[in-house]
């Protein structure tokens, strides 16, 4: 099968460091988010100061460099999917990052989660293609121990309530069958998302630390399915907003303590 041929050379033929040599002003802690609404709450509402752009065919990825308590820490969007997460993250670590928060919502299969609720993934399901490009086949992918430990210290900290657990990591949002679905929870996961497994495997690969935060979107785990929050509106924004301070101390937890 093709996806057992993995190469541990770890120069290729294109590398990233062909399109982004090491960036002097690149703090080495970044902490990433999907959605553009965050972003755009983020750019202007707080001092902000573009440092560098990752751009391709499909849009610009412009990153940021913002002061929070006395540290300077990258922000910048990340793009939906693995491998299109991962050749960004590719270019930031090539700038010089070190330390990689991600931050996005994922899909439920534990019903007990409700929306908005925060989850930590401490292993993934590598139900995707990229990261087999970074490592052995195997089903799962552990999280750097230390990082998930730091996340939860955070939460605790700022007296947040926070579940933990396995994820499911797949290319095909549209093939998550009632059947695959089954099979995933009986294999431990309690969440689905489209990144994380390759991100971390990609982190090990590269030598640098990963974790995610998660928070609750839709329900997949019911007798029907239940969108929940993936209906944006005005109330749906000021809830996931939310998340950006909480983001921010994990992202200075990590960049102390890494």
């Amino acid at each position: 099968m093709i996806l057992t041929e993995f190469d541990s050379n770890q120069r290729a033929i294109i590398n990233p460091d062909t399109f982004h040599p090491i960036l002097k002003e690149m703090p080495k802690t970044c902490v990433s988010f999907f959605s553009k609404s965050i972003m755009k709450e983020i750019v202007e509402h707080y001092p902000v100061k573009k440092i560098a752009c990752i751009s391709n065919a499909t849009a610009d990825f412009p990153i940021y460099k913002i002061n929070i308590k006395g540290v300077d820490i990258a922000i910048y969007q990340s793009a939906v999917g693995a491998p299109a997460c991962v050749c960004n993250y590719e270019e930031l670590i090539a700038m010089g990052v070190k330390n990689f928060l991600l931050v996005g919502c994922c899909g439920c299969l534990d019903e007990r989660l409700e929306e908005y609720s925060i989850i930590i993934p401490t292993a993934a399901i590598r139900d995707e293609g990229t990261s087999y490009h970074y490592a052995p086949a195997s089903d799962e992918t552990i999280i750097n121990q230390k990082v998930v430990d730091i996340l939860e210290n955070t939460l605790s900290s700022l007296s947040l309530h926070y579940s933990k657990g396995k994820t499911w990591t797949t290319d095909a949002l549209f093939r998550e069958t009632k059947e695959k679905m089954e099979r995933r929870k009986a294999q431990g996961a309690i969440t689905v998302d489209m990144e994380c497994s390759a991100m971390n495997v990609v982190s090990d690969f590269r030598g640098v630390n990963f974790g995610q935060i998660f928070y609750a979107a839709d329900n997949l785990g019911g007798e029907e399915y239940d969108p929940r929050n993936l209906i944006q509106g005005v109330e749906s924004f000021d809830s996931k907003k939310k998340i950006i301070p909480i983001a921010f101390e994990c992202a200075l937890a990590m960049d102390k303590e890494l």
